[in-house]
């Protein structure tokens, strides 16, 4: 990956504290992996960013290398990887999210 590119996408985390890298947007997603996580998301009330991956194929093929990390969606909390829908819906699901959260 080039340091350009590194560079924008620690930008992007650096600059929000709470960001989901999905296909599409909360209102228009693109793929339902991408709609249930906004979901969850959209129900702890908290403030938080997307950035619609098809804006940007930069972004969408840097962040995967970045990551190590395959798939969409992709949520950080604090410029930390979370996961994708499967791991964001198990820890919503025993409580483990909304800590994560704040």
């Amino acid at each position: 990956m080039d340091a350009q590119l590194q560079k924008k996408i620690e930008d992007l985390l650096k600059g929000n504290k709470i960001i989901l890298f999905m296909k599409g947007t909360p209102e228009m997603p693109q793929c339902g992996f991408s709609a249930k996580t906004a979901t969850i998301l959209k129900g702890y009330g908290i403030p938080f960013n997307t950035f619609n991956i098809f804006d940007d194929e930069d972004i969408r093929q840097g962040l995967k290398e970045y990551s190590d990390w395959p798939t969409y969606p992709q949520l950080y909390v604090n410029g930390e990887l979370v996961g994708g829908c499967d791991i964001v819906t198990e820890l919503h699901e025993n409580g483990e999210l909304g800590a994560m959260l704040k």
